[in-house]
């Protein structure tokens, strides 16, 4: 008996992979609960009724812990002084003194042990979660590798070795990812949690996390912290940035992460199967990261419109806008979650309808424009014009090309920027005028329609 527990200890320990002392209170507690089933013991704190591990027999000791008394009142607890004297044939026995009375188990039957193995099994399966919650706690967002087990509708569950299960929920998965059962599989650990109906650990294929330990793993310069990563977004299977920022001068960090012909972030992509990746240079100033994160658009212009609100206005050639908003939408809103700014994109050609349109409001209210107002002409073009009895907008406007060209000597493509930008005034002004008429006419056919109803 006493060996056949002792090696029932050893093998438990090393089949699961728990200390002894946590088998051990296994065993005990089992053996307690089985104990006060079979003698029906009310006792469940163990005021009474002890239940010890005998290291020097090997075996597992119960007993009922009783006090002498005169008249018994509770049976459990008390027990009377001549009894007492008759149990251990003492008779310097006292009232109020403490006996140990022990437990015969051998009568208990096979009934009760299965009980205490159920218990048992039940209290090693708690032993091994708790052992599992406290050693992988503090790994989540570390990236482990493992086998697919089997598919359980919807998630995915993962072998990890050393009868270790670990769980991708539908929700931690990437819908255009395809798994077969027995392929290999990266994933970061995100969650750990007690719960005995599934796998403790959590993992996760969408998480940033996934991203940036690809990285780690995949760039040297990372892993020694010359490169560091400042932050990362992912549209799942389709698109991801990471910014990186370099510790130390003669680095540069996109290259370190792009590597030789790219072979670096192939590698990563070949990984997250065939998501792009754009490798951002991060930088403090706001409006740089913002143009920075924008790629592979080009960017013009950053204007910061609302410091307290984190909004700022990018300006992109016409031919970038789309590139710069991507498809649906998606590079702009990457960009956005990237650098923890609003971006609002507009176009160079957007910019200067509403350039226009403000010239050709002030012009419509009377107020006085210089000619410097105008694209591409400078104050000394501007005062040129004039000597040649060129003095606003509208005559700019009149102009051609041509005699543009030869009154200010420049090119034929700086004439026409300049009076692009004249006739774009001169309409902007036009459609004000024509819109305040309309509202007029329409304010005075109202008062009108008031006084015949009077």
């Amino acid at each position: 008996m006493t060996s056949s527990i002792k090696q029932s200890i050893e093998f438990i320990c090393k089949e699961y992979d728990l200390d002894r002392e946590t088998v051990i209170r296994a065993m005990v507690d089992a053996y307690r609960a089985a104990v006060r089933k079979h003698f029906k013991i009310q006792d469940r704190t163990g005021e009474y009724l002890k239940v010890e591990w005998n290291e020097e027999e090997g075996t597992i000791d119960a007993y009922l812990q009783k006090r002498v008394v005169d008249v018994v009142r509770d049976a459990e607890k008390e027990i009377s002084l001549e009894e007492a004297r008759e149990l251990t044939g003492d008779e310097e026995i006292e009232v109020d003194d403490t006996l140990l009375i022990p437990l015969s188990t051998e009568e208990m039957g096979r009934i009760a042990a299965q009980n205490a193995k159920q218990i048992l099994i039940q209290k090693l399966r708690e032993a091994i979660r708790e052992r599992i919650y406290e050693e992988y706690i503090d790994k989540k967002g570390t990236l482990v590798n493992g086998v697919i087990k089997r598919f359980e509708r919807g998630d995915i569950i993962v072998d990890l070795g050393n009868n270790l299960e670990a769980i991708i929920p539908k929700r931690e998965q990437v819908k255009t990812e395809k798994w077969n059962q027995g392929e290999r599989i990266r994933a970061v650990i995100v969650d750990v949690t007690k719960d005995a109906k599934s796998p403790q650990i959590v993992l996760s294929r969408v998480s940033e996390e996934l991203l940036k330990q690809l990285f780690e793993m995949e760039v040297p310069e990372i892993y020694d912290g010359t490169v560091v990563i400042k932050s990362a977004v992912r549209e799942p299977g389709d698109r991801a940035k990471i910014a990186v920022a370099s510790n130390e001068k003669d680095v540069d960090p996109v290259g370190a992460c792009v590597g030789l012909k790219g072979s670096r972030v192939q590698n990563i992509i070949k990984e997250l199967r065939g998501e792009k990746i754009d490798i951002i240079e991060w930088s403090e100033e706001p409006s740089v990261f913002a143009a920075n994160a924008l790629s592979p658009a080009r960017v013009t212009q950053v204007q910061i419109t609302d410091i307290a609100k984190r909004k700022m206005r990018v300006i992109v050639a016409d031919d970038q806008l789309s590139l710069a908003i991507g498809k649906k939408g998606q590079n702009v809103r990457l960009a956005t979650q990237l650098v923890g700014w609003n971006i609002d994109i507009v176009s160079e050609g957007e910019v200067k309808k509403e350039i226009s349109r403000q010239i050709g409001e002030m012009m419509a209210e009377g107020k006085e424009v210089p000619l410097s107002a105008l694209e591409g002409l400078s104050a000394n073009q501007a005062e040129e014009l004039k000597r040649r009895g060129i003095g606003d907008i509208e005559k700019v406007a009149s102009l051609t090309v041509d005699e543009l060209v030869d009154m200010l000597d420049i090119s034929l493509d700086e004439a026409e920027r300049i009076l692009g930008s004249a006739k774009s005034i001169i309409a902007a002004r036009e459609e004000i005028a024509k819109s305040h008429k309309v509202n007029t006419s329409s304010g005075e056919k109202t008062e009108d329609a008031q006084k015949v109803e009077v």
